[in-house]
């Protein structure tokens, strides 16, 4: 899919200004006449069934399909373990064995390793430069480049915006605390965990809190005060730390089957971009609104110690993380071209950011 094409969607979008999770937006797909044939498509997900927020964010998708398309592609959801594991939707999406899956792209850095870039990057882009970066700064081509050998196209459907350093059982007060740390904590981040002296685990979500609980690690990282309080993991651990210096900004991901799409109806394929980017709008905005509530429960009905990770351990995080990142980014040549452009872009939007957020 070219980029002009996904602009194209955008007459859909105006279709979709109003569209929140209580308005009918059924009556917006009535236009031209197209095949009146029911699509049905499944959906799996890296998320909890109903996890609010990402497995919600995954079911108002689905629900913003159903009604602009007028019925007529119907999107059933699954969330982690109900059809396939949390871990594997990469690979049965790629398969065509379902047509959508909702996730973040850090998850499959084992096979991909520059899919970082497309989730988040520590000490990287916010939600809203990542954004830019996709929507306006040539990301997305460059993600569709990456994924089309595995017959995805993907499209950002949310941000986290910035994550919590995470829950810890033991307070960090140096370097040396980070040593023989066994943490939950994907992606880059997790790399950067490891050469500061950590051991990184991928667990999916529903994993963590007994994880946790039962001693098999000593910290975890998920989102934010949002999902941390729904997982109950401040009854698992004692010190809530930030910033989160690992997922600055974490955007969610839609991977679509290339075949499946392309087999749509022109007007179909309009909606279902046009629903990602609505989507992608309507996550990054309850995390803004949710987030400040749960943080005040956590501290004011369960007593948790919010703590700032030490600036000596943020300094030497960071040093191994633009390493790490630059490493990243020399693989092969497409990793080449997608940190070029990540970092220009970052690059320039460092010089705006120190003007514009210096009040």
């Amino acid at each position: 899919m070219k980029r002009r094409n996904f602009i194209a969607a955008a007459g859909a979008a105006t279709l979709l200004g109003a569209c929140g999770q209580k308005t009918d937006c059924g009556s917006a797909a009535q236009g031209e006449k197209a095949s009146q044939e029911t699509i049905k498509w499944n959906m799996v997900t890296t998320w909890p069934p109903g996890f609010q927020g990402l497995g919600t964010g995954a079911e108002h998708l689905a629900e913003l399909i159903g009604k602009l398309s007028n019925g007529r592609l119907q999107v059933k959801v699954y969330g982690a373990g109900e059809l396939v594991p949390p871990l594997q939707v990469f690979d049965e999406v790629s398969s065509g064995s379902v047509q959508m899956g909702h996730g973040a792209s850090y998850y499959w850095k084992g096979k991909l390793p520059a899919a970082s870039f497309f989730s988040s990057v520590p000490f990287g882009l916010n939600a809203q430069e990542m954004n830019g970066w996709l929507l306006k700064g040539g990301g997305l081509e460059l993600w569709q480049e990456l994924y089309a050998p595995y017959n995805l196209i993907p499209m950002p459907v949310g941000n986290t915006d910035v994550q919590m350093a995470g829950w810890f059982n033991k307070e960090i007060n140096s370097i040396e605390d980070l040593k023989g740390l066994k943490m939950r904590i994907p992606g880059l981040g997790g790399e950067v965990l490891r050469r500061a002296g950590g051991t990184p685990e991928l667990i999916a979500g529903g994993e963590i809190f007994s994880a946790l609980e039962m001693g098999r690690i000593d910290a975890a990282e998920f989102v934010g005060p949002y999902n941390d309080l729904a997982f109950g993991l401040y009854k698992a651990a004692k010190f809530y730390y930030y910033p989160g210096w690992h997922e600055p900004g974490t955007t969610l991901e839609a991977m679509i089957n290339k075949e499946a799409f392309e087999a749509l109806p022109k007007d179909l394929q309009d909606i279902v971009i046009a629903a990602c980017l609505t989507a992608n709008a309507d996550m990054l905005a309850e995390y803004s609104e949710k987030n400040s509530q749960a943080l005040k429960i956590l501290v004011e009905e369960h007593g948790v110690e919010v703590k700032k990770l030490p600036q000596e351990v943020l300094d030497h995080l960071q040093q191994i993380s633009e390493k790490l990142v630059e490493e990243q980014g020399q693989s092969n040549e497409l990793s080449k071209r997608i940190y070029a452009s990540y970092k220009a872009f970052k690059d320039k939007s460092d010089q705006w950011k120190e003007i514009s957020h210096s009040l």
